[in-house]
C-alpha cells in the first residue's frame, strides 16, 4: 500500500537535506501556472496505465531512490504512486496527502527582528504568497491580527507560541486572492473586526467596526495607526505600528505595487487627463485605481520616514514555486528607503505608472467570486473555499 505523506512533511523534505524526487502529475497547464519548487512534470491520468510508460518515467526522474507523488487532490498522483508500487520494487513511493488542496494549507511563523517595543509576527503561506500578520505588544501581552485567511488556526497558533493574546483582527481591505479569515477569528475570539471607513462603499455585508482615517488603536502599549491608502482598492487602509513599521498590505511590495483593476473596471476609470498632453479617449482598465495608488504612494507612504520597515501582504510565488525575495521561513520585509531606490515602478512620473499598470498580467483565478465571499455577499461551504484558491495569487502589479 502506498504511504501518504503530509503537505507539511512535504515542507519539511524540501527545507531539509533528505534527497527525493517530486513529480506532478496535473495537466501542463496547470503545472506550468502553478507547482512546488522543483516538482518534474509527468502528466497521468486519475484511470490511466503505466503500460508502455515505465521507461518514460525512468529516464525523467534518474537516478533516484525516493519518489513523492502530487496532483490537484492526491487522485492522479495517487494512481501513478499505486502503478509504480506494483510495476518495479526500483523506488521508496509516496504521494501528498490532499496534493496541491493540502500544499496550500502550509503556513511558516516568522518572529520580525527590530520591532523595538512591538512583536511582530509574520504568518506565510508558502504555495501562495499570503503574508498575515500577528501584532502584540509584549507588555501586556495583547496583539491584534491582521488580514488573516481562512486558516485561523495557524494564527492563532502563531500568536500562542509568541505568548500573545488576540483581542482584535483587521482587514486592510476586501482581499480577491484569497478567502478572508478576519470576521471568522474573530466571531471565533469574540473580538472586534475592523475594516477601514469606506468598506461601506463596497457594500460590505459582515458586521465589523470602522477604522477611521488616521484612528489609533491601542494594544496594550502599542499604537497602531490607520492609514488611508487607497489604489489598489478604494477603502485600502495600511497599518502603521509605533511609527516603525508599516504593514502595508497589497499597497506596496517589496519588489512592485498592487494591481488597481480588480476593483477598478473600465466603466469606472477615468479618461487620460487632457491637461497633461493627452487628446483624451477609452479609458484603461484600472486606471481610476492606478491614479489613487500614485497618490497613496508618492503623498502618503513614501512620504514615511526612511528607516520605517515595510511589511507586505504577498510576495510573489514563481511558476517554479519559489519565494522571488527571500526563502520560506525567512522574514519578506523592505524599508521605505530601499523601495524608493530599488523599485523601479515607484520612479515613474504619473502617466508612466498608469500605463504600466493597465497591463498587470493575468488576474488571480476566481476573484470575483472571492471578493463577493470576502463582502459576506457569498456564502461558501469549506471545500468551495479551497477550489476558489487554486493557483498563484496575482495581486501583485
Amino acid at each position: 500500500m502506498v504511504t501518504t505523506l503530509a503537505a507539511d512533511r512535504l515542507a519539511e523534505l524540501q527545507d531539509g537535506d533528505e534527497e527525493f524526487t517530486l513529480v506532478d502529475t496535473r495537466p501542463e497547464d496547470s503545472y506550468e501556472s502553478w507547482h512546488v519548487s522543483g516538482a518534474l512534470h509527468f502528466p497521468f491520468g486519475p484511470e490511466e496505465e503505466l503500460d508502455g510508460r515505465l521507461k518514460e518515467f525512468e529516464e525523467l526522474i534518474g537516478d533516484t531512490e525516493r519518489v513523492i507523488t502530487i496532483c490537484a487532490k492526491g487522485i492522479s498522483s495517487g494512481n501513478l504512486a499505486t502503478q509504480l508500487e506494483s510495476a518495479t520494487d526500483a523506488y521508496e513511493v509516496e504521494t501528498v496527502d490532499g496534493g496541491m488542496e493540502g500544499w496550500s494549507g502550509v503556513y511558516d511563523a516568522v518572529e520580525l527582528e527590530e520591532a523595538g517595543d512591538a512583536r511582530i509576527v509574520q504568518v506565510q503561506r508558502r504555495a501562495k504568497g499570503c503574508l498575515g500578520y500577528v501584532v502584540g505588544c509584549a507588555a501586556s501581552g495583547e496583539a491584534v491580527v491582521v488580514d488573516p485567511t481562512a486558516d485561523t488556526d495557524e494564527f492563532a497558533v502563531a500568536a500562542e507560541e509568541a505568548g500573545l493574546s488576540i483581542v482584535g483582527v483587521i482587514d486592510t481591505h476586501v482581499h480577491a486572492d484569497h478567502v478572508s479569515g478576519g470576521r471568522q477569528l474573530a466571531d471565533e475570539l469574540e473580538v472586534p473586526y475592523y475594516l477601514g471607513e469606506r468598506a461601506e462603499e463596497r457594500d460590505v455585508e459582515v458586521e465589523y467596526t470602522a477604522l477611521e482615517r488616521n484612528e489609533v488603536l491601542a494594544v496594550g502599549e502599542r499604537e497602531l495607526k490607520a492609514i488611508a491608502a487607497p489604489g489598489h482598492t478604494s477603502e485600502m487602509i495600511n497599518v502603521l505600528v509605533d511609527d516603525r513599521a508599516l504593514l502595508t498590505a497589497d499597497t506596496l511590495h517589496v519588489d512592485s505595487t498592487g494591481r488597481t483593476e480588480l476593483e477598478f473596471s473600465k466603466d469606472e476609470g477615468e479618461a487620460p487627463r487632457a491637461s497633461e498632453g493627452s487628446s483624451g479617449g477609452t479609458a484603461r482598465e484600472g486606471e481610476k485605481g492606478a491614479r489613487m495608488l500614485y497618490e497613496t504612494l508618492h503623498r502618503t507612504i513614501l512620504a514615511e520616514p526612511e528607516s520605517v520597515r515595510v511589511l507586505p501582504g504577498h510576495v510573489t510565488v514563481t511558476t517554479d514555486g519559489e519565494f522571488e525575495h527571500g526563502s520560506p521561513g525567512e522574514e519578506v520585509s523592505t524599508t521605505i528607503r530601499e523601495a524608493r531606490t530599488g523599485i523601479d515602478v515607484l520612479e515613474l512620473d504619473e502617466e508612466a505608472f498608469v500605463d504600466r499598470l493597465a497591463d498587470a498580467g493575468e488576474k488571480p483565478a476566481n476573484f470575483e467570486e472571492i471578493i463577493e465571499r470576502n463582502r459576506g455577499a457569498l456564502e461558501l461551504a469549506p471545500e468551495e473555499r479551497v477550489e476558489l484558491e487554486m493557483g498563484p495569487n496575482n495581486c501583485s502589479a
